[in-house]
């Protein structure tokens, strides 16, 4: 007598419920899917970025940014070492990708070296004649900066990708300093490149009032001094503003832990509010109060987004930036400072748009592709057999429900070569069937009874049924594994369909061709 489990039934009929449950926010909205209660399945298909339309863009991070930052830091480190230990010096500064010093007493010279060397363990030392001393940061260093700032990289521009309410973006690593972002439905991709490309390193210092920009250009620059542009001022000939500003940094944006956009009360023109941590408030209120009167630069990447006089110190911690902002870029501006700032600049190498129009006729094509694959497969199994085909299809039309709710509980990405691993599923779906039907042919012709003849079938076939999607399986592993892109879209849907497949051929197939030879006890089978 053919035995189906209780378990197995129920196992079976949980399935196909909860495929049923997780399959069906698909055919709604996606307004009324989000307006879903939280305990009830509310999650839809992500779709691709050849389906959905929006921005492809290859980005790589500067690493010799990232190498230029360090050795900068290594010049303060040698600067305030050498004068610790009274050992007089000239020099000394960048060339290149390493740092230089000339040691003027070549007695101290192996001294300064030892000093030199204690400072940072990924940086080589050579003295060389002269009393010059070269520092070179290793290999091993170079490459765990490098990493840093890309995993660095990728968070930050998650966050703020986050922020601009981008749905399911993609963003992953490629190679040593590349990142991959992709953000289907994007419609304003120029905003998005503005927001990736700011470093967003934002600091604050004193302008230096012992010296006019005029004769700071004239190459009178003062030691600790730099000379900035204004982002939003104007001379009267169009050019920049400049301001010679401290070099010193006074505060960073480290400190800031918020920022919103808002309106300034007195103008009605729109600025920025920022927040500070409590070290940083602090910090913030002792600069005011210690230079009440100066002016204090606000600089972002470079440029000086206002330039305020301190009028009274500033004790709460809290500020605000203003400097002809338009809502959208004083929107943006503290959607940067909120995200935080890039570790090294970013660089877009390739950038594609993928118009939502080519999207909507890769859908339709895959749909008419589907549905007709669906129909041909339905028609040959009912012609070919029958009552036992009827319930085939029954089966693969479970397996596509599967199939849509294990790509929506996933949020994996459908994309167009997703679609056709879809549309392969379809016609492999069967396969297990065809195997179990042809195999209890041969068993009633060899004269097996119904009952006998369906047991034998499905014992007999399901090892050839288990290899020929395993291997079919391992190939799929393998191209999720080494693949990229839409590779692994189709690896992914081919994965799925084959699991659905096998429980649809070998649990629920069987347990519809069980019940019914229960109920009919037929003395022949109408296969």
């Amino acid at each position: 007598m053919v035995y189906f489990a209780k378990w197995k039934i129920i196992v079976v009929a949980l399935v196909c419920g909860f495929g049923v449950l997780f399959v069906a926010p698909n055919f709604l909205s996606r307004d009324t899917a989000d307006a879903l209660p939280e305990w009830l399945p509310h999650k839809q298909i992500s779709l691709g970025l050849d389906l959905q339309g929006g921005s492809h863009l290859l980005l790589e991070v500067e690493v010799a940014a990232v190498v230029k930052e360090r050795l900068e830091i290594l010049v303060d480190s040698v600067r305030s070492e050498l004068r610790k230990a009274r050992i007089r010096y000239s020099g000394l500064g960048v060339r290149g990708n390493a740092v230089s010093v000339t040691i003027k007493n070549a007695g101290q010279a192996e001294e300064a070296r030892g000093l030199i060397k204690g400072l940072d363990r990924g940086v080589t030392t050579e003295l060389e004649d002269g009393g010059r001393i070269s520092m070179n940061l290793t290999e091993q260093a170079i490459k765990e900066r490098t990493d840093s700032a890309v995993e660095q990289s990728i968070e930050i521009v998650r966050r703020r990708i986050d922020e601009t309410g981008v749905r399911e973006p993609t963003i992953v690593r490629q190679g040593e300093d590349r990142i991959l972002v992709q953000l289907p439905g994007v419609d304003d991709p120029e905003r998005v490149k503005r927001l990736l490309g700011k470093t967003a390193k934002m600091t604050f210092h004193l302008v230096d009032g012992n010296v006019s920009p005029a004769e700071a250009m004239a190459g009178r620059l003062p030691p600790g001094s730099m000379l900035l542009p204004s982002a939003n001022e104007k001379t009267s000939d169009g050019k920049p503003r400049m301001y010679v500003v401290r070099k010193r940094v006074m505060l960073s944006g480290d400190s800031l832990v918020n920022a919103q956009p808002g309106t300034d009360s007195r103008t009605s023109e729109p600025i920025v509010n920022f927040r500070f941590d409590a070290a940083g408030g602090k910090k913030f209120g002792r600069i005011t109060r210690d230079n009440v009167n100066r002016l204090f630069a606000i600089v972002l990447d470079g440029d000086i987004i206002t330039a305020p006089q301190i009028r009274e110190p500033i004790l709460g911690g809290a500020g605000q930036i203003s400097g002809s902002f338009t809502f959208q870029s004083a929107q943006d501006l503290a959607l940067l400072l909120r995200a935080g700032a890039l570790p090294a600049p970013l660089v877009i190498l390739e950038e594609r748009t993928v118009g939502p129009g080519l999207g909507a006729d890769s859908i339709a094509a895959g749909k008419v592709a589907s549905v007709i694959g669906l129909l041909l497969v339905i028609g040959f199994m009912v012609l070919t057999y029958g009552r036992f085909g009827i319930m085939a299809d029954i089966a693969l039309l479970f397996n596509m429900i599967l199939i849509g709710a294990s790509l929506s509980v996933l949020q994996a990405t459908l994309t167009l070569p997703g679609i056709a691993g879809v549309v392969l599923t379809i016609g492999m779906a069967v396969d297990a069937n065809v195997l179990i039907f042809e195999r209890i042919r041969e068993e009633v012709r060899i004269g097996r009874t119904p009952i006998s003849a369906v047991d034998a079938g499905y014992s007999r076939a399901i090892t050839t049924i288990v290899d020929a999607n395993m291997t079919t399986l391992i190939a799929a592993i393998l191209l999720y594994q080494f693949g990229s892109g839409p590779v692994r879209g189709f690896a992914v849907t081919l994965a799925i369909g084959i699991a659905a497949s096998l429980f649809t051929a070998v649990l629920l197939t069987r347990l519809m061709v069980i019940t019914w030879l229960r109920r009919s006890r037929p003395q022949s089978l109408p296969i």
